[in-house]
């Protein structure tokens, strides 16, 4: 119920259509412009066997070490002497698969930069190892 202060004075109301509609064409235009597909690295998720793949003398885990050194195989290796190392690996191996693990405090940035290394040394597909128990 609106109340009238005077006689003939109007009361002050706000029309609010008319901002409802701005709301609407603005949303729309938003959802146009943002892209419909995310940007992001490529990934092969596991298939639905549950069971582990058993290690074999041919599986490569690399364990990406802080001060940026590794331990490939159990052979630990600094930071400057692996992606040698790993790039002679990879021309005598046909299965170019390479695992990475590392602590779980650890930032993923030191993790990037040596997968980013694997890669131009020669690895073909990589892998992130989890938490093993």
């Amino acid at each position: 119920m609106a109340m009238h202060l005077g006689g003939n004075q109007p009361s002050a109301m706000i029309n609010v259509t008319p901002l409802i509609d701005v709301l609407l064409v603005l949303l729309i235009i938003f959802m146009v412009i943002v892209p419909a597909h995310s940007v992001g690295l490529p990934v092969r998720a596991p298939m639905e066997d549950k069971l582990a793949a058993p290690a074999t003398a041919r599986t490569l885990v690399i364990t990406v070490l802080n001060d940026g050194g590794v331990v490939m195989n159990r052979n630990r290796m600094a930071a400057g002497e692996w992606p040698d190392a790993l790039r002679r690996i990879m021309a005598m191996r046909a299965d170019k698969t390479v695992f990475f693990t590392a602590a779980p405090d650890m930032e993923f940035r030191l993790v990037g930069v040596a997968i980013d290394q694997a890669r131009a040394a020669g690895a073909g597909q990589v892998g992130l190892l989890g938490k093993t128990e």
